[in-house]
């Protein structure tokens, strides 16, 4: 396996940064490697048109957002407008049964940000009107084909919606499998008519920081404000997370698991036999985590083996090769120690806690909206006792509304007998939010130099 040393970024772009975490000692005949791979960013803040960006506002302008909930997304797309860089490409589109570009219109593309294209589309924004059905993924489509016009670089939409997608569920998993990749997506929905599901799909396809709801559409504003300013921040689009693995081993899963959880391993992308490329969408200066497992062939006692190697890879542009920006090891070394090879890394525990949490929270809302109290008080339970382990003061908050938490310790709850739709709602959402370890500190760095196998 040929060595690759990490190169400089640009001066343009962020520096990335890979740490490994693992206990790296298996017991005699096992098999599973398991490792957190921290992925952190830094570099320069863009500014004006230093970095190719574009920005799409969705606005759902069906016949239920007439009112006050209208009035609020008018305010709150005008906000993301005012929150572009300059030089940012922009469009504003109003959902309902079709998808109307309403700036800079139908067949323009996609608008360059200044001081007049500004004050166009917050006029145009002035003039949504509500009338028409929900369907999002003819929404989602049109957005793409804007996409499309403006070449490479960071493209970020925001889709609003008060309202339960209308297209037939096959329907709408076509225009999601079309759309893949094309773009990165946040998802908000303002008040409770419609459906956590449907934006989660949404959200798992374009790679968006997990759907989210506006109780009060008062909020609205602040909320669109900053979902652009957090999408100006980002330098850098459609960076993988390639993963080398060794022959007869197979890769059990990759996730997402901070700042949210996100099953990565159906997305790979096969460059080589033995190697797979993971997206993970825009990035800026920002770390995330991702927790990886790797089933390989049992070793002899005092076997080392590289049972991964993680690069990130940034894309070629404009004819340019691809570049590798880090890099790190993930390792496998069996021993007959026992205490060694039962020691579980605090990191691996942590976020497989937090997977389990948010699973354990969607199960258990599940289960109580079918009428299943048994199984819903018993995930729920254990949901209670997850975030009470891990210091997930805000799942343990909001589940507190749905529950009445007899032993958070044990997980001992009891349903509450009445419980407001935006209180489950809202748990809901923020499920799959996760709350960091803390920084590893020291530990051997295995950097990208080649390990034996």
């Amino acid at each position: 396996m040929p060595d690759t040393t990490d190169r400089a970024a640009r001066a343009d772009e962020p520096a990335f940064r890979i740490e490994v975490d693992q206990n790296r000692f298996l017991p005699i005949g096992a098999r599973e490697v398991h490792a957190i791979v921290g992925v952190t960013s830094h570099g320069p803040v863009p500014t004006g048109a230093s970095v190719n960006a574009a920005e799409a506002v969705i606005v759902d302008t069906s016949g239920s957002m007439y009112g006050e909930r209208l009035d609020a997304a008018k305010h709150a797309a005008r906000a993301a407008v005012e929150t572009l860089r300059e030089g940012v490409r922009f469009a504003v589109v109003s959902g309902h049964t079709r998808a109307h570009v309403v700036y800079p219109g139908d067949g323009a593309g996609m608008a360059r940000a200044d001081d007049t294209t500004r004050a166009e589309a917050l006029a145009a924004i002035g003039r949504l009107r509500a009338g028409g059905g929900t369907r999002m993924g003819t929404w989602l489509t049109r957005a793409a084909e804007l996409f499309a016009t403006v070449g490479d670089g960071v493209k970020h939409a925001i889709l609003l919606t008060d309202g339960q997608n209308n297209e037939a569920d096959e329907d709408f998993e076509r225009a999601l499998n079309r759309v893949t990749g094309a773009f990165v997506c946040d998802c908000r929905g303002v008040g409770t008519d419609w459906k956590v599901d449907e934006l989660r799909r949404i959200d798992a396809a374009l790679l968006g920081g997990g759907p989210g709801i506006i109780a009060d559409p008062g909020d609205m504003a602040a909320d669109f404000r900053a979902m652009t300013r957090a999408s100006m921040g980002k330098a850098v689009a459609d960076v993988a997370l390639r993963l080398w693995t060794p022959r007869s081993s197979v890769v059990r899963h990759v996730k997402q698991v901070a700042p949210t959880v996100r099953d990565l391993t159906g997305r790979e992308v096969e460059r080589t036999p033995q190697t797979g490329d993971y997206p993970t969408g825009s990035w800026g200066t920002e770390s995330r985590d991702y927790h990886v497992c790797v089933e390989v062939p049992p070793g002899d006692p005092g076997r080392r083996l590289r049972a991964g190697w993680v690069r990130v890879v940034l894309p070629g542009t404009d004819g340019a090769p691809e570049r590798v920006l880090a890099s790190g090891n993930i390792l496998a070394e069996w021993t007959p120690d026992a205490g060694r090879a039962t020691e579980i890394d605090f990191r691996v525990a942590h976020y497989t806690g937090q997977a389990e949490l948010a699973q354990a929270v969607q199960d258990g809302l599940a289960a109580r909206r079918d009428g299943d109290d048994d199984t819903a008080t018993t995930r729920l339970g254990r949901a209670v006792a997850l975030a009470h382990e891990s210091g997930n003061e805000e799942t343990a908050r909001l589940l507190g509304r749905v529950v009445d938490v007899v032993d958070p310790v044990a997980g001992t709850v009891r349903l509450k007998p009445g419980v407001a739709k935006v209180d489950e709602m809202t748990l809901d959402t923020n499920s799959t939010r996760t709350v960091r370890t803390r920084p590893r500190q020291g530990g051997p760095d295995t950097g990208g130099a080649p390990v034996p196998g």
